[in-house]
């Protein structure tokens, strides 16, 4: 065997030596490559409310990020504002979290009203793994300050703590109101800028984060406020608008449910729920109420339109960077459209609508409008209150203008997805205590274009209303049904198929008893593990809570 000289193979093992990564340098190099992912929530924002899903509303950025992206059709929510939330931040049923009801504290594991340890927050698993982790927007998952974002694993900040506020600054909507909060990187932040609006500020210092990230991989939780009361909207987005809504709300909801069925967001053979029994007809209003519901509207339609603006600013951030491509950009809405009408505020209501001195909403008669063809809004289990727009953009990955109506996901699998496109793993410990698993599952294998069926089942309480889907069928127990009459409790099941029915019309629990029976068992079963408790014991401990602070107690059943 012929021997070689250490002195001719020194120079090729030093060069093979030096090109070799080092530990850090491969962390580093792999840093760079893994995506960036940037998660949008909109607030109280319905299914029909983007062009892309139907909408007369301009929304470009978000049209844009569709057509070259994925949408979904059957991603659901939790219901509601603070639940919602906290299943998209902790991969978890939101009771599982400790948020199953808003942020009052009821001294319940389920019930806590802010995020519990043992819910690790994507923030909290991502940055320990490499990764820059931003919260801008609104919160309303713990509004006290060892709850907040700089607790929960975000290293940079622009938060609005609570639930809602003004557009313009942090009056109190209500008389004695705690004084609403903002921070700026854990600390206190007031608007001092005369022309501040919340949805630019949310939007800028979405860019700014942007501008100033290094090049680790970053995570941002972007919450904007927009749409939710109060529809404060600015003079030149108004201007848009006035006027178009004079069509009212009944031609409306024809026209949004046709150009649905042309985009393909709901079949041909879908029904178009009829308008909610207790609303008038737009033909019966007198000429000068017209004018007034045009210019609510008008008013919602513009506080999209400027969310809109920013998502075009965030989406120009990351093109000026390099990092559009590698970036999964998803975007959901916490629950439908808003029937909430506030009429006890103490804001002040003495300028023009839409301007800092008023307080206006849209009411049930356009939110009945927004989650066209469904029926009912927020804080209902029908689809009208849990069915989310889906768009998720991520060049590298999605391909380019699909669009799935089959998979059934639900916000909660936010955390999972962003996990997996990370590589990290979900801890079985915090702080040397075993944790439960997280409850959603990773969207990665439908967003890359896979044929996969998503959740078997799906389970929902909130506040007494529950519900549970199971394939194409869905069984519901909302606390109200609405009649001629108006909103009338009822709690009984009701049975529907939604894949024939979408618009859950025909109440089918008489004929397939068993079925309902046995779903209802898998509820119960689902609820007890998850530390969900009935209605009644809901209500009772509600109304213990409102005496304990000399407020009329909730009513019974």
């Amino acid at each position: 065997m012929k021997r070689v000289k250490i002195q001719q193979v020194l120079p090729l093992l030093l060069l093979i030596v030096a090109c070799q990564p080092t530990k850090d340098d491969t962390a580093e190099t792999e840093s760079k490559v893994r995506p960036n992912i940037i998660l949008i929530l909109a607030d109280d924002m319905g299914y029909s409310d983007l062009g892309c899903f139907g909408s007369e509303i301009s929304t470009p950025a978000f049209d844009k990020l569709a057509s070259n992206g994925m949408r979904m059709t059957s991603f659901y929510n939790a219901a509601r504002c603070c639940p919602s939330r906290a299943a998209l931040l902790t991969g978890k049923y939101p009771h599982l979290a400790g948020v199953g009801s808003m942020t009052q504290d009821f001294g319940i594991p389920g019930y806590r009203g802010f995020i519990r340890e043992d819910a690790p927050t994507i923030a909290e698993v991502l940055a320990p793994a490499g990764y820059n982790t931003y919260h801008v927007g609104k919160w309303h998952v713990g509004d006290e300050v060892e709850n907040w974002p700089k607790s929960k694993g975000f290293q940079k900040d622009f938060t609005f703590v609570n639930g809602a506020t003004s557009y313009y600054n942090l009056w109190p909507y209500r008389k004695g109101s705690d004084s609403l909060q903002m921070t700026y990187n854990g600390e206190r932040f007031r608007p001092e800028d005369e022309d501040f609006y919340m949805t630019d500020a949310f939007s800028d210092y979405a860019v700014k984060f942007i501008e100033e990230d290094d090049e680790k991989p970053f995570f941002m939780y972007l919450a904007y406020t927009a749409p939710h009361w109060p529809l404060h909207a600015l003079p030149e987005d108004i201007a848009k608008y006035k006027g178009t809504y004079q069509m009212g709300w009944d031609s409306l909801r024809v026209q949004r449910f046709e150009r649905m069925k042309e985009l393909g967001i709901i079949d041909q053979g879908t029904t178009l729920s009829g308008r909610s029994e207790d609303l008038p007809a737009w033909s019966e209003l007198p000429d000068d109420e017209k004018e007034v519901w045009d210019t609510r509207m008008s008013l919602y339609a513009a506080v999209i339109d400027r969310m809109d603006q920013g998502i075009g600013k965030v989406v120009k951030a990351l093109e000026a960077k390099g990092e559009l491509d590698n970036t999964l950009i998803v975007f959901v809405s916490d629950n439908g459209g808003s029937p909430e009408r506030m009429r006890n505020v103490s804001y002040p209501t003495d300028g023009e609508m839409g301007s800092e001195r008023s307080f206006p909403w849209y009411g049930a008669h356009w939110a009945n409008v927004s989650n066209t063809p469904f029926r009912y809004y927020k804080g209902w289990i029908q689809e009208g209150g849990i069915a989310s727009p889906f768009i998720a953009h991520w060049p590298a990955t999605i391909p380019k203008g699909s669009m799935n109506t089959t998979y059934l996901g639900h916000i909660m699998d936010l955390l999972p997805t962003s996990l997996e496109i990370a590589g990290v793993t979900y801890p079985e410990k915090v702080n040397g205590n075993p944790i439960p698993s997280a409850t959603g599952k990773s969207l990665l294998s439908v967003l890359s274009g896979e044929d996969v069926s998503g959740h078997e089942a799906l389970f929902w309480e909130h506040e007494g209303v529950r519900a549970m889907r199971k394939g194409d069928w869905k069984l519901v127990a909302n606390q109200y049904e609405i009649d001629e009459n108006g909103w009338n409790r009822k709690i009984e099941w009701q049975l529907f198929n939604v894949k024939e029915d979408p618009s859950e019309l025909k109440n089918l629990i008489e004929d397939n008893q068993s079925r309902a029976d046995q779903m209802i068992v898998e509820y119960e079963e689902w609820a007890q593990a998850t530390g969900v408790i009935s209605p009644q014991a809901f209500f009772d401990m509600k109304a213990e809570w409102k005496r304990q602070r000399n407020e009329a107690p909730a009513p019974k059943f």
